[in-house]
Order: C-alpha cells, then sequence, then structure tokens
C-alpha cells in the first residue's frame, strides 16, 4: 500500500501538505481533488519520485511499477505505434538484448536466446503491435494514422500519443493527470472502461465531474494542507463534504459552550483559596481542549453573463451548406436552423468537424456552398477553442476591456471583470502571470460584454478547476440567449443543453436523446468497442501481471465486478452495524446529559437570583439577618452543587466524543 505519515511538502515558501497523513490500498480508485494551485501535481512527482518531501514519508512497496504520462514529446520522427510500444520498457530492453545476439551462437549464446525468447513471449512481445493499435483506435487514432510520424500530430494527439505510452507500460500504479483534457467524449468512454478493467492500482486528476464519478471509488481532498478522504466518486464527496462542514460546525457550537462553561467556573473561583486548585484544573482543561478552527469553504467563482437586448427569432438558418477549408468540404448539405432560446449541445468524435461547423456559423470560415441567412439584429459571441492564444498577454485585462468598451467608466469596468472573479489588482496587472483558468474567464469576459444573443462555445471549460466549471454551468445555465456548446464536459453538457446535435460522417443532424442514449449510439456504431479487445488487467501481456479476478471487474460494462459487490454489502453492513451500536450507546448519555444541561440551566438561574439578593444595598442590615444567613447558606451549596454538576458535564462530554472517535476508526471515516 501507499501511506504517508506527517508528510510536509512546500513549493518554495508556500506550504502544500502539512504533516498530511494518508492510505491507498492495492487496487484503489482514488480521485485527487483540490483548488488550482493545492498542490495535485505537485503530490504526483513526490509519489514520482521527481521531488523529495520536505518532512515525514511517503512509503511506496519497492516493487511497484510506475507509470504516468508525460508532458513533453522529444521523439518526432518515430512512428506513433512504436512510439507507444516505446512504453513497455522492459519489452524493448529485452527486444535490444536479443537484437544483438547474431545467428552464430555458441551453447551458451544458444541458452542465452531460448531465455530471451522465452522472456519476450512472457512479456508479451508477439501481441504488442495489435495492443498498441487497440490503445490507439480506441483513443481516436485511424488506422491510416498509426504509422505516422509523432511530430505530424498536433499537440492534443501528443498527448493522446503520451496517454497512450503510459497504458501500453505494465505498471502496478498508474498515475493520471487530467487525462481527458484532449479527449472527445468518445475517446473518454473508452478510457472509463479501460480503467474499469485495469486490476492495478489508480491515481487520477480530473476537473472532469462525471469522469471522476465513473472513475473513482474514493477521493482525497486537498483541505487546508490536509488531504481528507472520501469514499464513493465526486457527487458522494460533494454531499459528504457539505455534511462534514455541517457536522464540524455543530462540533465548534458544542465546543464553545463547553469552553464558556469552564471559562465560567475560572472566573468565579480563581481567585478563592478553597477553589484554586480546581480552578487551575480547569484552566489547563481549557488549554488541552482541541480548538476547533473553522473549515473554509472554498470560496467560489460567480460569472454573470448578460442577457441580450434583443432576441430575434430565427437567429440563423442553414441551408445545404458545405463547410470545409480550401477545396476540402469537412461537412455536406447541412441545413439547420438555430432558434431563439435554443441551447443545442454538439456531439462528434475529435476531427469530425465540430469547430468546422461553429467557425462557419460564427462567420470565421466562408460556407463553401449553400446558403448561410442571419437575422437582423443577431450578435454573435464566439468562444474558440484557441481563445486564449488571442488575449494580449502583455496588456491588463482592465486595458484590454477598455479598448472594446471606450466610452465606459472605469468602475462599471471594474465591476464587470469583478463578476468573472478577476478583482483588485489582478484587473490592473499584465495577463501573461494569469492561469490558464482565470484567461479563460477573462476571455469569456471580453465576449459577451456586447450582451450577445447567439453564444457559440468551442471548449470554454478548458483550463478551468472544478469550481469555476460549477460557476460557468450555472452562468450559462441562467443565459437567457441561444447557445451552441462543444464539450467533452458532460456534467456541462448535462445541465445547460436541451437538445442536441450529431456530427458524424460528414453530416449534421439532430439526435433525439441525450447523453445516455448518444454512449449506446456510439457502442452500437462500434466506435466504443474499438480496441476495448485489448486486456488491461494484463497491459504487457505477461504472467507478472496477471491478478486475482478479485481485484479487477468482471465486465466492461461499469458494472461493479460479483467480489466488488459483496465487497461494498458488506461494508454497507458493517458500517449500518457500527451506527446502529453507535446510537444504542450514545443514547443514554445523551439522556443523562440533557438532565445535568437541565439543572445546569436552573443552578445557574439560581445562582443568579441569590447573586441578585446580596447585591442589594440593604442585604446586610441587620434587619435581614435571617434572611441573610438563609441566603449565603443556599448560595454556597448552589455553588457546590455547581461544580459537582459542571464535572459530571464535561465527563459525559468526553464520553461522547471517545464513542465517535471510536466510530470513525472502525469505518475508516477522516
Amino acid at each position: 500500500m501507499i501511506r504517508a505519515t506527517n508528510l510536509t511538502v512546500r513549493r518554495g515558501t508556500k506550504v502544500l501538505l502539512d504533516q498530511a497523513d494518508f492510505v491507498i490500498h492495492p487496487g484503489e480508485r482514488v480521485g485527487i481533488v483540490g483548488k488550482n494551485g493545492a498542490g495535485k501535481s505537485t503530490l504526483f512527482a513526490l509519489i514520482n519520485g521527481d521531488i523529495d518531501a520536505d518532512a515525514g514519508t511517503l512509503e511506496i512497496p519497492p516493487g511497484w511499477r510506475i507509470a504516468s504520462i508525460a508532458q513533453e514529446i522529444t521523439a518526432l520522427e518515430r512512428e506513433a505505434r512504436e512510439f507507444v510500444i516505446d512504453g513497455d520498457t522492459k519489452l524493448r530492453e529485452l527486444q535490444a538484448a536479443r537484437a544483438q545476439i547474431t545467428g552464430d551462437e555458441d551453447h551458451d549464446s544458444g541458452m542465452r536466446v531460448a531465455e530471451l525468447e522465452a522472456e519476450l513471449a512472457d512479456a508479451g512481445a508477439w501481441t504488442a503491435e495489435s495492443r498498441a493499435e487497440q490503445l490507439l483506435a480506441g483513443l481516436g487514432f485511424a488506422p491510416d494514422q498509426w504509422m505516422k510520424p509523432v511530430g505530424q500530430f498536433s499537440g492534443g494527439w501528443r498527448m493522446r500519443l503520451n496517454l497512450a505510452r503510459a497504458l501500453m507500460a505494465p505498471s502496478d500504479l498508474l498515475l493520471l493527470d487530467e487525462p481527458t483534457n484532449h479527449l472527445d467524449l468518445d475517446a473518454m468512454i473508452w478510457l472509463e472502461r479501460w480503467l474499469d478493467s485495469y486490476p492495478g492500482t489508480v491515481l487520477l486528476i480530473s476537473h472532469d465531474t462525471e469522469f471522476l464519478d465513473a472513475a473513482a471509488r474514493s477521493i482525497l481532498h486537498f483541505d487546508q494542507q490536509k488531504l481528507v478522504r472520501y469514499k464513493g466518486g465526486y457527487h458522494n464527496f460533494v454531499e459528504q463534504r457539505a455534511e462534514r462542514l455541517r457536522q464540524h460546525e455543530l462540533a465548534l457550537a458544542k465546543q464553545e459552550k463547553k469552553a464558556a462553561h469552564l471559562q465560567s467556573f475560572i472566573d468565579r473561583f480563581r481567585a478563592k483559596a478553597t477553589k484554586a486548585k480546581q480552578a487551575q484544573s480547569r484552566v489547563k482543561a481549557l488549554e488541552r481542549m482541541a480548538q476547533l478552527a473553522p473549515l473554509r469553504q472554498d470560496s467560489g467563482i460567480a460569472i454573470r453573463i448578460p442577457s441580450p437586448e434583443l432576441t430575434p427569432d430565427p437567429l440563423l438558418k442553414l441551408e445545404n451548406v458545405n463547410c470545409g477549408y480550401d477545396d476540402h468540404a469537412v461537412l455536406r448539405d447541412v441545413t439547420l436552423m438555430v432558434r431563439a432560446g435554443a441551447r443545442v449541445g454538439i456531439l462528434g468524435a475529435n476531427g469530425a468537424g465540430k469547430s468546422t461547423l461553429v467557425k462557419t456559423i460564427a462567420g470565421e470560415l466562408q460556407a463553401q456552398a449553400g446558403k448561410v441567412t442571419a437575422s437582423r439584429g443577431l450578435r454573435v459571441g464566439y468562444f474558440a477553442q484557441q481563445q486564449l492564444d488571442m488575449l494580449d498577454l502583455a496588456a491588463s485585462p482592465l486595458t484590454q476591456l477598455a479598448r472594446i468598451a471606450p466610452n465606459a467608466r472605469e468602475q462599471e469596468l471594474r465591476n464587470y471583470l469583478g463578476s468573472f472573479g478577476i478583482v483588485g489588482d489582478q484587473a490592473t496587472d499584465a495577463v501573461a502571470p494569469m492561469s490558464g483558468g482565470e484567461k479563460a474567464r477573462l476571455a469569456l469576459a471580453l465576449i459577451v460584454w456586447q450582451k450577445p444573443n447567439l453564444l457559440l462555445l468551442d471548449e470554454p471549460s478548458n483550463h478551468l478547476d472544478v469550481d469555476t466549471r460549477e460557476a460557468l454551468t450555472e452562468a450559462l445555465a441562467e443565459f437567457s440567449g441561444s447557445m451552441l456548446l462543444v464539450s467533452h464536459d458532460r456534467h456541462l453538457l448535462r445541465t445547460t443543453v436541451d437538445e442536441f446535435w450529431i456530427v458524424a460522417d460528414g453530416k449534421v443532424s439532430e439526435f433525439d436523446g441525450d447523453l445516455d442514449d448518444y454512449r449506446q449510439w456510439l457502442s452500437q456504431r462500434g466506435a466504443v468497442g474499438r480496441g476495448t479487445s485489448a486486456n488491461p488487467s494484463s497491459p504487457a501481456g505477461s504472467a507478472e501481471t496477471t491478478r486475482s479476478t478479485a481485484n479487477a471487474p468482471s465486465s466492461l460494462n461499469g458494472e461493479p465486478s460479483h467480489h466488488e459487490t459483496l465487497d461494498r454489502k458488506t461494508q454497507r453492513r458493517l458500517e449500518a452495524e457500527a451506527r446502529q451500536q453507535l446510537a444504542v450507546e450514545r443514547k443514554p448519555l445523551e439522556r443523562q446529559l440533557a438532565k445535568v444541561e437541565a439543572e445546569l440551566a436552573q443552578l445557574e438561574a439560581r445562582r443568579d437570583e441569590l447573586d441578585r439578593s446580596m447585591a442589594e444595598p440593604t442585604f446586610y442590615d441587620e434587619a435581614r439577618r435571617d434572611e441573610r444567613i438563609a441566603v449565603l447558606a443556599e448560595h454556597g451549596e448552589v455553588q457546590k452543587r455547581l461544580s459537582e454538576v459542571e464535572h459530571r458535564w464535561l465527563e459525559l462530554q468526553e464520553s461522547l466524543e471517545n464513542l465517535q472517535a471510536k466510530f470513525d476508526a472502525a469505518t475508516d471515516i477522516r
């Protein structure tokens, strides 16, 4: 297993982890989540051995093979298929050793050849090419691209090659840092199924919440320089974190109440010799009390897209339009209408022509044939995939907005940028040092300033972290204009669009269904099935990578295996029993605590009455002698009883806390 103990990691002067602890068991699928800059990629670098911890220990089984996605490619002349096979370094070493032995072998070299041939067979040498091709096909590479030099592919497709190379490597631990950034829905669905059958341990960083839900079984959350573990996928994490925050606030209120009781005792008796020892013990108890700091809810970004001033209907019509570049038509005979209020998601594989269609509608490309009719009053806001490249990195956000709104007051521009989370000095500093997510928000702000009635969005959530994606989702859901959206973010599509178009086979057609229907449509076309015959449960094809079937799902349809189902049922049953036992043991303590608190309230009220009587100017007059004796005697009894009841209250609180700690340890809740 992977075990971190008192792990402290810094980047420069920034502390990313401070005495953090976590355990990851073999075969687990763990999603790593946190705000940009929290330390997710740094954690991967630490696990990979690229950096060292500043303090604490990180234990990884010494025999584990770790595979991860490289960020750079140098072998630009290497053929794509051979580049992917290169990921299996052990296989390549064996092949090189075999190639060095000539045909004129003596007895010893003949024995070595036999050994190498056996090792090559165990390493899956004879199936390596077909397995690499299945990976390439699953990630969207057409057969005629398999032997192309790596340098002929664009940056996004090179990242796919790096992903295929990582999947090709035999591994016990797979580190995936944003593997879906350059994948379309087809490839994402294929990757989910591949991971479902991978028998090793997976650590996954992703801002795609649906991908995390599909691929992760646990979540590690960067939270105030700690790593907090949650069971289930991303949406389980959101629910559990909200409940954790609620419970923490309750615990904080309870602690404040306990501290108030202790402080009240200390204030009353600190100066009295007879109570000095007890008061001092209460002071120590107050100092020992674990101070619960309020948990911070990560502050989200509130994006607000202004509503259009005019929405003609229809906005745009395409009749028998051919879309393409130069003399090459990517799409033919496109006939579509964009109505006022339309919210359309555009689906299709990378390279099918989605961006070409959007560019044609935006007027970036001229239609090769057919007719495009725009209504009077049409105002388009177009967010391209390369929109960030169009920003002036040397200028500030305020300067760039002022260029398109020269007559607006500076405060108005600042307020507008603030609605996209660009505030303070960031509005007047150069754009260059901004993060990808911040630049994406600025680019969107510049586009929607003119209040477009048709938004054309081509992968707008690239570079955005989870919180900002959610803010964008909410803003688009509230946008009252029309929208055409190209995105591989299924959560964004599900929550912002009402209908879908499919771009495939050189055509654009309306799709009568949702994303689940689209997944089924892909399966029927065989697009998802390409490459799934490659068995990722043994990526190297070697005996070494054969694992117990209890560690891998029995099918590729996303359903848990029989063993997993039994394990989950057993776990849920044990947790239910533990909760029931906790409730049984808590009930009598809580009843006693309620009685004690009621008595405390009565005693404090009576003490206050007696204090008021003793404060009256005539209390010490001779006429009130008998009353004074009775009041002073009762006051002493009340104070004595208060001390006893407070002590009992503390004991009950401690017993309840011990019970909760016992339950948390039994169910592995952190």
